[in-house]
């Protein structure tokens, strides 16, 4: 199942409209949406989805890619993150689907599809309904590219400990929430009790008929500033718990205030590429 509250905050505009601002002004998520749509090989696509697609910062670089006769399909459940994405990215061949993503097998043709691409947003969704629905809807020989934060995967690129000088800036929002508030909160972004091993994946992908063709460890190499404007959209500020935005804003900037804006980050990810089985004579 889908941890329970996966998708809180994410139907709200003020965090749709920060999410949007942030994938517009920083690289990460073009990033990582450009890695999976090359993987998903898109030159001869007809029909793409972008599942879990947010804002459409996936669907901008699956678009770059597929040929101008293709459709794109996006799919989210949160009409707040469509409709701050409608605003900016707009080509006659997107459309947009508010749809929880296991439900996808009920807005697209089943065998139908070329690909479909998944950034950053897998671990929010019941994982063997949606790899389920997946499968129903790729053709023979159709790809399945998408992502896992390395703190859901357990996994972690050399990069990480490579680049760290000093307290990474969670831990430095822990100390300052103490610190200010006399608190601590050990629950933090990218530490979710809610493990997504490649184990756990490829079993529940085998299930479904889909067999993995592709894994790799990758690093996405940010900065301190990047990182900071991240925690500052208000479905990711920390720490969690009974405190209003403002006041985690104040702990997020006494933390960074300790930091140099441009020193290096890395985040770990899981990605995966899964294929339905060719058809056989």
């Amino acid at each position: 199942m889908a941890p329970q509250d996966a998708v809180q905050g994410w139907d709200e505009d003020a965090n749709a409209e920060a999410y949007e601002a942030f994938t517009r002004a920083h690289p990460m998520y073009e990033a990582t949406s450009r890695d999976l749509a090359g993987r998903a090989q898109l030159s001869y696509a007809d029909l793409v989805v972008d599942l879990c697609g947010g804002a459409g910062a996936t669907a901008r670089a699956i678009l770059d890619l597929v040929p101008d006769r293709a459709r794109v399909v996006s799919v989210d459940n949160a009409a707040a993150m469509q409709r701050a994405g409608r605003r900016t990215l707009t080509d006659a061949r997107l459309t947009w689907v508010t749809a929880p993503a296991e439900h996808l097998a009920e807005h697209v043709p089943a065998s139908g599809v070329d690909a479909v691409v998944c950034n950053s947003a897998i671990w929010k969704t019941d994982t063997a309904a949606v790899f389920a629905a997946v499968s129903r809807v790729l053709r023979p020989g159709g790809r399945f590219a998408f992502n896992i934060g390395g703190g859901f995967a357990g996994v972690r690129h050399p990069d990480e400990e490579a680049v760290r000088t000093g307290p990474s800036l969670n831990a430095l929002i822990r100390h300052a929430a103490a610190r200010i508030y006399g608190r601590i909160s050990l629950s933090t972004a990218g530490e979710s009790p809610f493990k997504l091993p490649l184990e756990t994946v490829t079993e529940q992908l085998a299930a479904t008929g889909l067999a993995v063709v592709d894994t790799e460890v990758i690093a996405q190499h940010s900065t301190m500033a990047e990182k900071k404007a991240w925690l500052s959209i208000p479905v990711f500020a920390l720490p969690e718990g009974d405190l209003t935005h403002a006041q985690r804003m104040r702990i997020l900037d006494a933390a960074y205030a300790r930091t140099t804006p441009d020193s290096p980050t890395v985040t770990s990810w899981l990605v995966v590429v899964a294929q339905r089985p060719e058809a056989t004579e």
